[in-house]
């Protein structure tokens, strides 16, 4: 199975981004870097400039037909950016159209509140989110990991890197039921 990782250009908490991805490799499924542009994806390390990573496709040139899951990686900037690209936000609630899981972890969930698919929902993120997942209709918990299937796809979510482990458990074998 080929599963998105879609990103920011600049911005993304490099752990969120690289464990999460050889989680799946150690799945037997394939990462393809989606991006809103083309190139190299600058990760960071916090606040600290990190890694760089080549961009697989650009939204504009991929679809979601061919990916059985997204993985939406956090960092206080990706996902901020992500939410002010329409194609971005687009391809995100796309998923939630075709039933497909989707996974998000730390700020990233910013991005599903932009793509207004969190309304009925529950989910975990980085506390300061909370406020916002509230007003977007969805239910804010803090818990390692929420699997929520009260919509047309599971939704897993996690707070922070340090919930990593339980969050690539979770989401990889929710993804295997796909």
């Amino acid at each position: 199975m080929l599963v998105a990782f879609l990103t920011a250009p600049e911005g993304v908490e490099q752990i969120e981004l690289t464990d999460p991805w050889e989680a799946v490799t150690d799945t037997g499924d394939t990462p393809r870097l989606i991006s809103t542009g083309s190139g190299r994806v600058q990760a960071f390390k916090h606040l600290d400039k990190a890694d760089t990573f080549p961009v697989d496709l650009t939204v504009a040139d991929t679809t979601v037909d061919e990916y059985g899951g997204l993985v939406l990686p956090g960092g206080v900037a990706n996902p901020d950016a992500l939410r002010m690209d329409e194609r971005a936000v687009a391809f995100v609630r796309e998923f939630f159209e075709a039933g497909k899981p989707v996974a998000a972890i730390c700020h990233a969930p910013w991005t599903l509140v932009e793509a207004d698919v969190v309304r009925g929902r529950t989910l975990t993120s980085w506390p300061s989110l909370r406020t916002d997942i509230r007003n977007a209709g969805g239910e804010w918990v803090d818990e390692q990991v929420r699997i929520c299937d009260a919509g047309p796809n599971v939704l897993i979510t996690s707070r922070k890197p340090a919930d990593l482990k339980a969050f690539n458990a979770a989401f990889t074998a929710e993804f295997a039921k796909s």
